[in-house]
């Protein structure tokens, strides 16, 4: 495969952690600089986005977005608010329709606040939350602001007390929460049964491939390659491009320039607040920048071959 800087979206197996998937795809292809773009719990299959060489520095500039198909499961509670923790209650579930089903889950549809599972990546004084909950350390996590802007009743198994839903999320949203939330205003308990994610960051599970294509692939004369370049990554931001050397030696030096509109592209959701992608006239990408307050200039934030 020929290494260049862009996009991996991986098809991440059940077991196989966030980081196992980074040091494999760095083993694989003999690149130090490998990053994640959002930890998915190990139990979780699905859509995982690595970042290859360079377009780690563009991670923060993806979408935000993360869909989900998952499964919870009513009448049981767990320490992790999955199925795989231990169990800590078990309570029967109100046999409702689907109708007044779908009616409670509008409480978690919009803006809406959770507290994160202890055993999480979340930050506890400097520590992950997750260590000191396999130590029984006694503390609390503090409820976050988090936004649904899709939640999709699927199916409802009342026999089973199995809820399938489809759920489109911002970073951050946690669908055991959910499971475990949902649980108690039904007056039962709740913890997720499965989990996968279909899409993050602007990749989905149609561009993904399993790391065992990777392996398949390294080695051979005609490898495919499977690296999606950064750029293509960035269609949803604006563009703006520089038309001649002097303002490409300006923004390699790291200097400002000054804004012609009939080189500017803006996105649909176009904000002078929100980054926009430098690109030259062979739409080769040259870094992030921001316009000023008067929108007369664009003030380098990410600058690629930096002089």
């Amino acid at each position: 495969m020929e290494i260049k800087d862009g996009f991996l979206v991986i098809n991440k197996d059940k077991g196989c952690t966030s980081h196992d998937c980074v040091k494999q795809i760095r083993k694989l292809l003999n690149i130090k600089k490998v990053g994640h773009t959002g930890t998915l719990d190990p139990e979780v299959i699905g859509t995982l986005p690595i970042a290859i060489g360079s377009a780690t520095r563009f991670i923060q500039y993806l979408p935000q977005g993360k869909t989900y198909i998952g499964q919870i499961k009513l009448g049981i509670r767990t320490n992790t608010d999955d199925i795989h923790g231990g169990i800590i209650n078990q309570k029967s579930w109100p046999k409702i329709s689907e109708e007044k089903l779908d009616q409670y889950l509008n409480r978690f549809r919009g803006i809406i606040k959770q507290i994160p599972p202890k055993v999480s990546s979340v930050h506890v004084n400097g520590e992950r939350a997750y260590k000191k909950s396999f130590r029984n350390e006694i503390f609390e996590l503090a409820p976050r602001e988090v936004k649904i802007d899709e939640l999709t009743l699927m199916k409802w198994d009342q026999v089973q007390g199995i809820i399938e839903i489809k759920i489109q999320c911002s970073a951050g949203t946690y669908i055991r929460a959910i499971a475990r939330d949902l649980g108690e205003i039904l007056n039962s308990e709740g913890c997720l049964l499965q989990l996968k994610r279909i899409s993050a960051c602007g990749f989905d599970e149609q561009s993904s491939i399993k790391i065992s294509d990777i392996e398949r692939e390294k080695g051979k004369k005609n490898s495919k390659n499977f690296i999606i370049p950064t750029i293509s990554a960035l269609n949803h931001i604006s563009s703006f491009v520089l038309s001649n050397e002097e303002q490409i030696n300006f923004w390699q030096t790291g200097r400002a320039i000054q804004v012609d509109f009939m080189h500017f592209k803006a996105s649909e959701s176009f904000d002078y607040k929100k980054p926009i992608k430098v690109i030259d006239n062979k739409q080769s990408l040259l870094g992030i920048g921001f316009l000023n307050e008067d929108q007369t200039n664009i003030n380098p934030k990410l600058v690629l071959n930096a002089k």
